[in-house]
């Protein structure tokens, strides 16, 4: 019976270590998951930082931008001082 106990023992404290050695484990990819998870939140805060200055460059120049009645107006006028310096 002594035997039959220590070997009881033996592998509860084989299935004990291992365990704890499990548990260090999953603790390390947790930290790692952890750091990586915060450098994921700032490269997608630089990004977003980009997207919206591209976007706002992009509206300013929309905003510069002539509309298209304004570009046949202004056709109109060239046309029009063509025809004077052609006459001339």
């Amino acid at each position: 019976m002594d035997e039959v106990m220590k070997m009881l023992r033996a592998v509860i404290n084989g299935q004990s270590s291992m365990k704890q050695e499990l548990l260090g484990k999953i603790n390390g990819v947790d930290k790692k998951v952890d750091k990586l998870a915060g450098e994921v939140k700032e490269g997608f805060k630089k990004v977003n930082k980009r997207i919206d200055k591209l976007g706002a460059q992009l509206a300013y120049l929309d905003d510069d931008a002539p509309t298209r009645e304004e570009h046949e107006e202004l056709e109109e006028r060239v046309t029009k001082v063509e025809h004077r310096i052609a006459s001339i």
